[in-house]
């Protein structure tokens, strides 16, 4: 009996033994069939920017990018890499032909790298990319110097209609969110500006503080630190900006006017969902963080994360209002 009982004992354990080694064959199975990207990130992600470095995006990039790491693990890496040219163009396509595998991605700025789009030959459009999330939003301004006989958006656009063309507006470049914004300002106001591009906005700002030019159309961030030299008549904004509470948007003056500086962070089309799913967490994950939130105030900049698709949504809201404008406008 004690024989028999030994030997049933023996089965068990073998079939045990059997089982537990088909059990471990199967892990290994499925973890050798595991896509290569299960580990990522497992080597640097580079992040193009298509800027100078020193610049704003540049700083955006480099400041987000040591928070990214720590959202990604603690072996992520991210790497600034600049290639600046064509007023951002190149950096843009660089991300947009790159390879979709989650180790190169870009700073993305619209509405410019939109109106790259038409008013140029690009070799990228609106559905190149995957959208990754957009990190700050930098609405435009109206500004005067405190020189200025102008203390009111309406005090300027009555100047304006009263000799259609002879206020001049400095602008930092064509294309972008400064000459959007006054093409913008002609059509809410039904009057004519004569438009000033400068090369960057501090040439503009300098020339508006020297009484070259009238007033300014400049990012809100491109205003602080010069209190006592402009004067802000209206953000052109859905709300008022806490880096200015006491200036009124636009739109609670009566011109339903809005346009700012959205920079986020896109990759190439088709990345693998797990990756994407990934990259998309960790940006989400930042809109909390405080640390952030106040580095990026110290530069003039608000925290404003919009992820995946509505991302993708405004980049395309920002291509049609370029479109709109080039068509009606065009500046090249």
């Amino acid at each position: 009996m004690l024989k028999t009982l030994d030997a049933v004992r023996d089965v068990s354990t073998q079939a045990t033994r059997a089982l537990a080694a088909i059990a471990l064959s199967t892990l290994a199975l499925a973890a050798s069939s595991l896509p290569a990207f299960a580990a990522y990130p497992d080597k640097p992600i580079e992040v193009i920017v298509g800027y100078s470095a020193g610049g704003g995006t540049d700083v955006l990039a480099r400041v987000v990018g040591k928070y990214l790491e720590r959202e990604l693990g603690e072996d992520a890496s991210v790497v600034v890499k600049n290639q600046p040219g064509a007023g951002g163009q190149i950096g843009f396509t660089r991300v947009a032909t790159a390879k979709a595998d989650g180790y190169t991605l870009g700073t993305f700025n619209l509405p410019a790298a939109m109106a790259m789009t038409y008013d140029r030959k690009a070799a990228y459009d609106v559905d190149s990319f995957d959208y990754l999330a957009n990190v700050v939003h930098d609405p435009n301004t109206l500004v005067v110097s405190k020189q200025s006989p102008y203390h009111t958006l309406d005090d300027l656009i009555q100047a304006a209609r009263a000799e259609p063309g002879s206020l001049s507006v400095a602008l930092s470049a064509l294309g972008g969110n400064d000459h959007f914004s006054a093409l913008l300002l002609a059509a809410a106001t039904d009057t004519q500006f004569n438009l000033i591009p400068f090369n960057g906005a501090s040439m503009a700002r300098t020339a508006l503080l020297g009484g070259h030019v009238a007033v300014g159309t400049m990012a809100l961030s491109q205003t602080i630190g010069f209190d006592d030299e402009l004067r802000v008549l209206a953000v052109l904004d859905d709300k008022r900006s806490p880096f200015a509470p006491d200036v009124p948007t636009a739109k609670e003056q009566g011109y339903a006017i809005e346009m700012g500086s959205y920079r986020g962070f896109v990759a190439p089309k088709g990345l693998p969902d797990e990756v994407k799913t990934r990259l998309r967490a960790a940006f989400a994950a930042l809109a909390d963080n405080t640390a952030l939130r106040d580095e990026l105030a110290a530069q003039g900049n608000a925290l404003d994360i919009r992820v995946g698709d509505d991302y993708r949504a405004l980049a395309k809201a920002q291509s049609e209002t370029a479109k709109a404008l080039w068509q009606q406008h065009p500046w090249k």
